[in-house]
């Protein structure tokens, strides 16, 4: 039995390309048939009429309203209104400045004069003669004074500052001496007396003391609390009774 021969094998390392379908093909030729040709025709149209409107009635159009309106008016304007309010405005400035600025300026000028003449040149004259020579004369004269004063403070607190110095020393070896004659004072005669207090309060009176207080707690607090509670009490205790009974102790 003859087998039928298979597909052929595919040769190792070569890729395999795939082609589109024909379905898919034909489709996106019938979207570009009915989308694009008609966008495309429309677009030619639109282009085709705005040039033939451009160049047989807007440009036509915008030439004569420039020839026999716009350029009439802007004419008008001009030597009508422009040229008039330039000529006004220039007139107003020159009588400005003929009129108001070269008067106010001459009269600036002339009061600035009048103030340096009248006013400021005798001032100074007077500041300078009344006030700035007698007081560089009287400096001249009271310098030698002003030297002589300041060398005299200044040996003066030359002097007190030496006077300072020898008291602070005087004081501090004052206070040194009382210092040690304090302490020598103390040590000759307090120093003993605190000492032997001292040794007495604690090798006599403190042992006596301890004694005494061992003694009463021994004796006396004894009878003390056995006086209290055999006597004293039950004897306030029946007084009490006794005055609640009669009615005069609630």
């Amino acid at each position: 039995m003859i087998d039928s021969p298979g597909p052929a094998p595919r040769a190792t390392g070569t890729p395999a390309t795939s082609e589109p379908a024909p379905l898919v093909v034909a489709v996106a030729r019938g979207i570009a048939l009915v989308v694009v040709v008609p966008v495309r025709l429309a677009w030619e149209l639109v282009a085709a009429v705005c040039g033939w409107l451009h160049r047989w009635l807007l440009a036509p159009v915008g030439r004569f309203l420039d020839r026999w309106l716009l350029r009439p008016v802007g004419w008008l304007l001009r030597h009508l209104l422009w040229l008039p309010l330039v000529w006004l405005a220039r007139g107003i400035a020159w009588l400005a400045r003929t009129l108001v600025w070269v008067p106010l300026v001459w009269l600036a000028r002339g009061l600035a004069w009048l103030a340096r003449t009248v006013v400021w040149v005798p001032l100074a004259w007077l500041a300078y003669h009344l006030v700035w020579l007698p007081l560089s004369w009287l400096a001249r004269l009271l310098a030698p004074l002003g030297r002589l004063l300041a060398a005299g403070l200044a040996a003066l607190g030359r002097w007190l500052l030496a006077a300072g110095r020898v008291l602070l020393d005087a004081a501090a070896w004052a206070w040194r001496m009382t210092g040690r004659l304090l302490w020598w004072c103390y040590a000759l005669t307090l120093r003993p007396f605190v000492l032997a207090a001292g040794w007495l309060w604690r090798h006599a009176a403190r042992p006596v003391g301890r004694a005494v207080a061992a003694a009463w707690r021994a004796t006396v607090s004894p009878v003390a609390r056995w006086l209290r509670g055999s006597v004293v009490d039950p004897v306030r205790q029946a007084t009490r009774e006794v005055l609640a009974t009669l009615g005069l102790r609630r």
